[in-house]
């Protein structure tokens, strides 16, 4: 644990919120100029020194300033940075932003990333919640081919999730069609967590062992919720805000940056990780996430979005490890809030 002066601390904070501000090295006369410490531009480069020698701050050339590591990143937000509170006019505009989506959950999910991205200028991200935390309300079964099913299942919230099954027996759509009536029937806002338990205990009575038909579509749904329950969407909109940035204005960069965004399944891992780490605002640094680590100028700023005391995914902003976090973060934290009420509000229709 690393304590430092009241003068320490006001340098490592005027040299992080200038370097926020103009993403080059800070100088100790500038430091000086800004400061209200009323001391030499001499004291400040002592002071600068001691908190480079601490590991808070990186000099990337012998003539330039210091810019801060991710190190003095982690010691300024936790301990140092006062974030900015939203104004209502701020949050009106949040609000109407997302109340004017149309009603389709997948569509407000996107609409949420692509206005994360708009307000914060960065990439804005959304991970689809994972169907195993909603509660069942439809399901449909519609026949492609001979042998080939489309499962389409629909949470109580809204969210809708399609499976492909290959069937080992030529199914009619009227049998589907019972197989819908018979499934609707017993799921009804059962916890998609405990679907598969309902559904052995169905199998396991009178009825489903001495009914061909029900049995065969307990087998094809128990199939397609395994399939919902283990997928994962995510939302990603605004990667190209990340090149506006001076640090990634170089040809090589942006290209491994784009190509970084590609790997979904490393970003959804991510986002699984600070969903269950999470009880409210989580910030990653560079190396300090496993998807960061390939790219050690970038950050991650996330909160969970909820049904009651459930999480039932994340959203976030990735940016340059620069980002102006005193204001991204109730931006955030704001928007997740909202958008729980929304899915509150979806669940109970």
């Amino acid at each position: 644990m690393i304590e430092l002066t009241q003068r320490d601390q006001i340098v490592l904070e005027a040299i992080i919120n200038d370097y926020i501000e103009t993403g080059e090295p800070v100088g100790s006369r500038t430091i000086s100029k800004r400061s209200a410490m009323n001391v030499s531009p001499a004291t400040i480069r002592n002071v600068m020194a001691d908190l480079e020698e601490m590991g808070l701050l990186h000099q990337p050339h012998t003539s330039a300033g210091r810019i801060p590591t991710v190190k003095g990143l982690r010691l300024y937000l936790d301990s140092i940075m006062r974030s900015r509170q939203l104004g209502g006019h701020e949050k009106e505009r949040i609000r109407d932003a997302l109340q004017n989506r149309p009603q389709d959950i997948t569509e407000l999910l996107r609409g949420t990333s692509r206005l994360l991205s708009q307000y914060c200028r960065q990439a804005g991200v959304v991970l689809w919640p994972k169907l195993s935390i909603a509660s069942f309300k439809h399901i449909e079964f519609l026949r492609l081919g001979p042998f080939d099913i489309m499962v389409i299942l629909i949470s109580k919230a809204g969210f809708i999730h399609q499976t492909h099954i290959e069937s080992k027996e030529e199914i009619a759509q009227a049998e589907l069609d019972k197989y819908s009536l018979y499934i609707n029937e017993i799921l009804r806002n059962v916890p998609l967590s405990r679907v598969n338990q309902r559904i052995r205990e169905e199998m396991e009575s009178e009825k489903a062992l001495f009914d061909r038909l029900f049995s065969r579509a307990l087998q094809i749904v128990n199939r397609a919720i395994q399939y919902a329950i283990e997928d994962s969407e995510i939302y990603i909109e605004g990667q190209t805000n990340l090149l506006d940035n001076p640090e990634f204005a170089h040809v090589e960069q942006m290209r491994r940056i784009l190509q970084a965004f590609e790997d979904k399944s490393k970003m959804i891992r991510l986002l699984d990780e600070t969903l269950k780490a999470s009880t409210g605002i989580q910030i990653v640094l560079g190396t300090e996430g496993e998807l960061l680590r390939e790219w050690q100028e970038m950050s991650l700023v996330s909160a969970p979005f909820r049904r009651g005391d459930t999480p039932l995914g994340v959203l976030g902003v990735i940016g340059p490890l620069r980002m102006d976090y005193s204001r991204i973060i109730p931006i955030v934290e704001f928007t997740a809030e909202f958008l729980s009420q929304m899915l509150e509000i979806a669940d109970e229709g």
